[in-house]
């Protein structure tokens, strides 16, 4: 199942905006994956991120849900962001009327994509069994209200990813026999990577290095990173007027530089690769991020006995919420979603590396073996 069921180019009228709808399998005629908007967004990049979701739903324990990604390349920061976005949507509309459920990613708000959901009287999208369904339109309600919940300082939705990779982190370091929380080092600091910090200061981690779009802070001593959250702007940009004095400001280039026991790229794809593998200081990765290491830059990190949490065993949080929720597998609450996705992170992380262990074998490549997608349903009729 390498090759996706279905690809789909756009090309705006307004701008030179270009995007894709890739589709790597269907289960029972339904598939899912975010909506992504960055300059560097190439079709390659969003095939694989489309089969990155196809191993998600195995790794979250859906049975209901194949893997589908959309990518635009166009800078999320731009005036008109929302308005190419929204063409983007409605030319995918057929799609997402038989059963391609689109939400948000790196560059865009789930909110954006509901708006003109809603706009044009779509919802969430469903199949036509589902839209019959009751007890997945009581799921939709449940989802829905649970939108505008928070637990701790952020919303719902903008925690799962984030704290279901602190779990697995915090698991895999666990397994390699620490018992005392390491150093932490994360590149990102959107939703994901600003949860994952928080919920790791929890555990008991110190996080002594947090880079942005824009540059690179650390402290030995570990940051404040409530602080750094309750300050940063809507871009997930830290703010320097908040800084402590004993912050260090560097280039976010020399994020790789911090000497760190756990790293956690949380942004981009391919930032870790064969330019800067050898760099890398930590003995465990845990990917936030989709497909945040290069295939070749892999290869330096295998090579070099790191541990690997890698993204569709880590960052599951939202497809797990979706899905447990919509579909009435857990109780919609903010603590019974996030208890289950603890359990579920935890266990797949524990079960990845005690296997890997026994089979002396590296993370990445036996997680592709566990949770590899075998089923391509249709498009249901």
């Amino acid at each position: 199942m390498k090759k996706p069921y279905l690809i789909v180019e756009w090309n705006d009228c307004e701008t030179e905006a270009k995007g894709w709808l890739v589709v790597h399998n269907f289960v029972k005629g339904y598939a899912g994956g975010g909506t992504r908007m960055h300059p560097t967004v190439t079709r390659e990049e969003v095939e694989r991120l489309a089969e990155a979701m196809a191993y998600k739903y195995n790794a979250s324990e859906s049975v209901t849900t194949g893997g589908c990604k959309a990518g635009i390349s166009y800078d999320y920061k731009a005036p008109d962001a929302y308005e190419v976005l929204r063409r983007f949507l409605i030319a995918m509309i057929p799609y997402i009327e038989v059963g391609v459920s689109l939400g948000s990613d790196l560059g865009t708000k789930y909110e954006d994509v509901l708006r003109v959901f809603d706009e044009f009287n779509i919802g969430i999208p469903l199949t036509k069994s589902m839209k019959e369904d009751l007890s997945v339109q009581k799921g939709i309600k449940d989802f829905n209200a649970m939108l505008a919940t928070k637990i701790d300082c952020f919303l719902l939705n903008d925690a799962v990813t984030g704290y279901g990779v602190a779990f697995c982190a915090d698991e895999a370091w666990k397994f390699k026999g620490e018992n005392k929380g390491g150093k932490v080092v994360i590149q990102g600091f959107g939703c994901v990577g600003a949860s994952c910090a928080f919920k790791l200061s929890q555990l008991g981690y110190k996080v002594v290095g947090i880079s942005d779009a824009n540059i690179l802070v650390t402290c030995e001593e570990g940051l404040d990173v409530q602080k750094l959250i309750d300050h940063k702007n809507s871009h997930g940009e830290m703010n320097q007027e908040y800084f402590e004095p004993n912050y260090v400001v560097r280039t976010n280039k020399e994020w790789l530089d911090v000497d760190c026991d756990i790293l956690i790229p949380s942004a981009l794809e391919d930032v870790i690769n064969e330019a800067n593998g050898s760099q890398v200081k930590a003995g465990l990765i845990v990917e936030a991020a989709n497909i945040p290491i290069s295939a070749d830059g892999d290869k330096i990190i295998k090579q070099k006995g790191i541990d690997v949490v890698n993204d569709f065993v880590a960052n599951l949080g939202a497809i797990r919420f979706y899905d447990a929720v919509i579909f009435g597998l857990v109780k919609p609450d903010p603590q019974a979603v996030m208890d289950d996705i603890e359990r579920l992170c935890r266990k797949n992380t524990y079960n990845l590396f005690t296997e890997a262990k026994k089979q002396n074998r590296y993370q990445r490549d036996l997680a592709c073996e566990l949770f590899e997608p075998t089923v391509r349903d249709l498009i249901e009729s």
